[in-house]
């Protein structure tokens, strides 16, 4: 991918965080990324940013990543530019290709939900498209491994479900965190401490379930002696209206909520 000319259009904290890693792992030169944005925002070193999109021949990729209700507006103010881009990608989330192919004419169009962690190559990156051939999503998938798992959803259909489990998840993994530290501290433990202790206690659990070679169900039960502490905490969180109940209402929410933005863009 090294030599690969890109333009983003928006760079948030998803478009940046994105940038940042594609910079330090070599996948793309600061100097050959053009950036639009409505203002200034810290970038790495040597990429350009303006308020519209360069001169010159295109990029071998465009990256829509604003925030989806702004799609209508940088249609009209950019899709002439970047007509006949080869690969135009989109991280616009509830936003399904057709409704991006109706406003932007390109090549293929790949549509792309991140997850925060792709900042430090720990991520996951969901992709679709009904209109990359097998180069294009060579390219796309050579642009995205550095961010973290990489996994082509080939339902589009089941997009919105990949967005709430992926792209929404680290959000409920935080609160998560936030909340066993909030526990500790009911049951008297100083709050930084407890912060400390739940947030080490998810990160080396997490660490050691992605190396087992068995399913976290299992690990959790060689965790829980018959009888014991730790037992007794999972009887609560696997009752009928327990954590599987909430989660499962958690991201069917988020997934509802992709749809009405989907609807809302069509």
């Amino acid at each position: 991918m090294t030599g690969t000319r890109l333009w983003l259009i928006g760079c948030g904290n998803m478009g940046g965080a994105m940038l940042r890693r594609w910079i330090d792992s070599g996948v793309v030169a600061a100097d050959a990324v053009d950036v639009v944005n409505r203002s200034d925002r810290a970038l790495p070193a040597g990429v350009r940013q303006a308020r519209a999109l360069p001169d010159g021949p295109l990029p071998d990729i465009a990256m829509l990543a604003m925030k989806p209700q702004q799609l209508d507006d940088i249609a009209a103010a950019h899709a002439a530019r970047l007509a006949g881009v080869p690969v135009l990608v989109s991280i616009l989330a509830g936003v399904e290709e057709p409704a991006i192919a109706a406003r932007f004419d390109a090549g293929t169009i790949v549509r792309a939900m991140p997850n925060l962690p792709v900042a430090i190559g720990k991520g996951v990156v969901a992709l679709s498209s009904a209109s990359a051939d097998v180069a294009a999503r060579e390219s796309v998938a050579a642009l995205m491994t550095p961010l973290g798992l990489v996994e082509w959803i080939h339902d589009p259909r089941l997009f919105d479900a990949v967005t709430a489990l992926a792209g929404c998840g680290p959000g409920f993994v935080y609160r998560f965190i936030d909340a066993m530290a909030g526990a500790g501290a009911a049951l008297g433990l100083p709050a930084d401490q407890a912060a400390r202790l739940a947030l080490a206690t998810v990160e080396g659990s997490a660490l050691l379930a992605a190396a087992a070679d068995v399913s976290p169900a299992v690990l959790a039960d060689r965790v829980a002696s018959p009888g014991g502490s730790t037992r007794a905490g999972l009887n609560v969180l696997d009752r009928a209206d327990g954590l599987a109940a909430l989660l499962a209402e958690t991201l069917a929410a988020s997934e509802r909520r992709n749809a009405e933005m989907a609807a809302a863009a069509r």
